[in-house]
């Protein structure tokens, strides 16, 4: 019998762990023998020896195994996307029905808010009646039926990330670039799918913030990825600001929304939420390359067929039928909204982006431990990016607060994570780089 703490003491001291190891303590997790206190302090020693390929495979495989395969029997391919997380990362809300939309059928299984970054499955939650945790046969029923259907991790899909996740999210152990590997791919393998795009984020909002630490990841997922059997790309996308202008839970859906509706496309959003789509297509052997592809795209979203799949899922999967219609009527709005202004007039020179989802958590808008609940209405809007003009008529960004010293301490955050010169900016490519097999 490998006892937890002797697992944990040797990866401790830098012994590299054989899969026999790795797959008891797995079990152990799993099943319940692993204390929180082990699963921490497991964590802890592989963020800081790490992992060999071998071991990384094996621990996914492990976890992978934990629980339920999921196996397809669908017209088209099923794809999805992954995110490592940023501020305002909304694109998964967008890009599902965007794909479903060209043909593809997307089965997406997303996770809660880590550190200060927002969570899709958080966002979808503040839709009233929306279920994110279905049983499989509804999401089975969903995703073959709409085309898409984004939900929450299941007991039965690899059970014990869905433990092991929570503890990381509060043990500063996020970043540890195995444990990031493991944790998504346990995910995508047992859903089954026939491709894998991953958007590696790069910059002060993310969790891999220099560009090495993010190619790093992004080759450590496709490497195991493609090991085991699933086709992957990844791209490298720019964290140095905000991808989309809202931040927080139900701020976002409405972004979401305005964008498929055509109410809204901004810049950085639009290319990086297209560039995702359009790999997920090829990948899928339903475009011959990202040209076509974001043709295709493009014709989804101006149509309203992308628009009409997204309100579909959500009607499908418990939400009100005309969320499309009237958002405004059922998503969570918060009681104070206050513009944010600078202190003094100026071009943006550069954003602290890991202050402004830590701003979204302070609001409420995230946790700080694994049971605490979440404020679905509160957050920022109209976020300033680099380069933008700011002043008495153009604010940082608007807070979405329960009360006003909430908004107070949010605002002082913002004033905080912007820096506001004279000087013109050109703001950085949204994608940054891109990594295949």
């Amino acid at each position: 019998m490998r006892l937890p703490q002797e697992i944990i003491r040797a990866k401790r001291d830098g012994r590299t762990l054989d899969p026999a190891e790795i797959a008891a303590f797995v079990e152990g997790l799993t099943e319940g023998r692993v204390t929180e206190g082990q699963a921490a302090a497991f964590a802890m020693a592989v963020f800081f020896r790490g992992m060999s390929l071998d071991e990384r495979v094996a621990l996914t495989r492990a976890m992978t195994g934990s629980g339920q395969l999921l196996r397809w029997d669908l017209p088209g391919p099923a794809l999805d996307k992954h995110s490592t997380g940023g501020v305002g990362d909304t694109v998964s809300l967008a890009l599902a029905p965007m794909v479903a939309a060209c043909g593809g059928f997307v089965p997406m299984i997303s996770g809660r808010g880590l550190g200060h970054t927002g969570g899709t499955l958080d966002k979808l939650a503040s839709i009233p009646g929306y279920d994110v945790a279905p049983d499989l046969d509804r999401f089975r029923r969903v995703t073959r039926e709409v085309g898409c259907a984004i939900i929450g991790q299941t007991a039965d899909l690899a059970p014990a990330d869905r433990r092991l996740y929570a503890i990381r999210d509060v043990t500063g152990t996020v970043e540890s670039l195995d444990l990031i590997t493991a944790s998504i791919l346990s995910k995508k393998l047992a859903a089954g799918l026939n491709g894998l795009v991953m958007d590696v984020k790069s910059g002060s909002g993310a969790f891999m913030a220099d560009r090495e630490s993010a190619r790093a990841l992004a080759q450590s997922i496709v490497s195991v990825a493609g090991g085991a059997g699933l086709p992957a790309v990844a791209l490298i996308t720019d964290m140095d600001a905000p991808l989309a202008s809202a931040a927080g839970n139900a701020v976002e859906v409405a972004y979401a929304v305005d964008y498929l509706m055509g109410r809204g496309r901004e810049p950085a959003f639009h290319t990086v939420t297209l560039a995702l789509a359009a790999e997920m297509l090829v990948l899928g052997s339903l475009a011959v390359d990202v040209s076509e592809a974001t043709a295709q795209l493009e014709t989804a979203l101006d149509s309203g067929r992308a628009a009409e799949i997204f309100g579909r899922m959500v009607a499908a999967l418990g939400g009100p039928v005309d969320l499309l219609a009237d958002p405004g009527r059922y998503l969570p709005a918060a009681p104070i909204v206050r513009p944010v202004a600078p202190g003094s007039a100026g071009i943006i020179q550069s954003v602290a982006t890991r202050v402004l989802g830590l701003a979204v958590i302070g609001l409420g808008g995230g946790r700080t431990r694994p049971q605490d609940g979440i404020d679905p209405a509160v957050g920022v809007t109209q976020l300033a990016r680099p380069g933008d003009a700011v002043g008495p008529d153009r604010p940082l960004g608007i807070v979405h607060a329960r009360d006003e010293a909430a908004a107070e301490q949010a605002a002082t955050a913002l004033r905080a994570a912007y820096r506001v010169g004279e000087a013109a900016v050109e703001p950085s490519p949204p994608i940054l780089e891109h990594i295949s097999s």
